[in-house]
């Protein structure tokens, strides 16, 4: 059997056409077909997207048909009310084909002409399906566990060869490059010379070569199912990168997007999803990613989809980001507290200080300074610490409010400054970028930032690592 069947795998699929025609014609016909209305649909990146509708004709057919607008590559399906669907490849043809199936198996039954891709595409289905049959049923009648897990795990390497088969024979079919996009490096143990990679040398070779495999310079690459290519892309920033420093997700980052740069398509959506992602990380240092993005990919004018307007608002965001990063001396801020004496942020003496935006008409900051007090004032008996405290809505219908709050609260310890941010040195809604409350930075004696996005718990965290490594260092001293 496997013979047959990889011969038939084996036959290449036709890519050539002449002067391509717009629009598109799809016509669906299902045998004992009971239902009026039919979905035509796509993938992209995870997603599903119906986009056109077509009612049941007076020969039992669906006809999806438009003159004008064109479907792009990728995998694509139809779709009934009850949601059973099957797919379908748009890839290197045009897309005028006619489909007949029966309404028991939509996909085992499917013939389809005028579509090289899909017949083998189809094909495949039926291979793939009938080594599961096989292996279904010497399960239902296995005696012996071990002996059933020998026959699976041969069955599935004969199906693996003849999905490579397929892939080798086939390169340039869009079910061929879906199969590749999931293969994994394979990472040697040794370097050329003999020597045994370590730990560190073999991370590198997978995370530079987790993409190998996956077509990125193909438009058609984000059109197809999700754990094809989203959540491959997810995976390998949020699992095989996790915990990376900034700069080490940066430049692998760049190694994904060189590589897809030659899909207009596919470096559009990198460029904007990973730009977005990390303008939304609560990891305080991947703000740096975020800037890096920007500068790298909008400023210089390759984001060739995004109008003048948002590159001007995502440099600008940038710029101010790229001076609020961890390790960047935080600008200075000189503001007067409820009895009108001023303070400068850069004068405090303190080994550390803790900046903090809030307004007691945010629900969250109502929660979280409380909670940051207690916090404080722990820490403020261990080590030298101030509080530099900015109501961020100095307005005659907040400032009642605060005052209130403060004294409800007791906040009042001479640690903990309460500023009004109403007469400052500098725009500090602009500077600091506060667009959202609460929002807490820590600093060090230099009022270099130590940490940033932080609540009461994970200040806690760092002011512990902070004096352990002081007390380290005192003894070392």
């Amino acid at each position: 059997m496997k013979k047959t069947l990889l011969a038939l795998l084996l036959l290449a699929t036709c890519c050539a056409w002449g002067a391509p025609r717009k629009g598109y014609k799809l016509t669906l016909t299902i045998a004992d077909n009971h239902d009026s209305v039919m979905y035509l649909g796509n993938y992209y990146a995870g997603q599903t997207y119906a986009f056109d509708t077509a009612r049941v004709d007076k020969k039992g057919r669906f006809v999806f048909e438009h003159k004008s607008r064109s479907l792009l590559p990728g995998l694509y399906f139809f779709t009934n009310p009850r949601g059973n669907y099957v797919e379908f490849i748009v890839f290197h043809e045009e897309p005028y084909f006619t489909f007949e199936t029966a309404e028991a198996q939509w996909t085992l039954n499917m013939q389809v002409k005028g579509s090289a891709q899909n017949e083998l595409f189809y094909r495949y289905h039926h291979i793939n399906r009938k080594y599961y049959d096989i292996i279904d049923s010497a399960q239902r009648a296995k005696t012996d566990d071990d002996a059933f897990a020998s026959f699976r795990r041969s069955m599935l390497l004969e199906l693996d060869s003849i999905k490579e088969s397929l892939i080798d024979a086939n390169p340039d079919n869009l079910l061929s490059i879906m199969m590749s996009a999931t293969r994994e490096p394979n990472v040697p143990k040794y370097d050329s010379q003999g020597n045994k990679l370590s730990d560190k040398e073999r991370f590198d070779y997978y995370a530079s070569h987790y993409f190998d495999a996956m077509s990125l310079n193909e438009d058609a690459i984000v059109r197809t199912p999700d754990m094809v290519f989203h959540k491959r892309v997810m995976d390998y920033l949020d699992v095989t990168l996790k915990g990376a420093s900034a700069e080490m997700l940066c430049h692998y980052i760049d190694m994904m997007l060189d590589k897809a740069r030659p899909s207009r398509e596919t470096f559009r959506y990198l460029v904007h999803t990973i730009t977005e992602k990390y303008l939304q990380s609560n990891i305080m240092s991947y703000d740096a990613v975020y800037v890096h993005m920007v500068q790298k990919y909008y400023a210089s004018g390759e984001a060739f989809w995004s109008s003048p307007a948002t590159i001007d608002e995502q440099v600008t965001r940038a710029n101010k980001w790229e001076k609020l990063l961890v390790g960047k001396t935080a600008p200075e801020l000189i503001l007067k507290d409820r009895a009108g004496a001023a303070y400068s942020m850069h004068y405090l003496q303190s080994a550390y200080t803790l900046l903090v935006f809030w307004s007691p008409a945010c629900g969250h900051c109502k929660v979280m300074i409380p909670e940051l007090y207690d916090k404080f004032k722990k820490y403020a008996s261990q080590a030298d610490i101030t509080a530099f405290t900015i109501l961020s809505e100095p307005d005659e219908a907040t400032r009642p409010k605060w005052n209130e709050f403060i004294d409800k609260h007791d906040l009042n310890d001479p640690r903990w400054l309460n500023l009004d941010g109403g007469e400052a040195n500098i725009d500090w809604h602009d500077v600091y970028d506060v667009e959202t409350t609460p929002q807490i930075y820590l600093l060090d004696k230099d009022k270099k930032i130590i940490a940033k996005k932080l609540n009461a718990e994970s200040f806690a965290m760092i002011m512990d690592i902070l004096l352990e490594a002081d007390g380290k260092k005192e003894a070392s001293q």
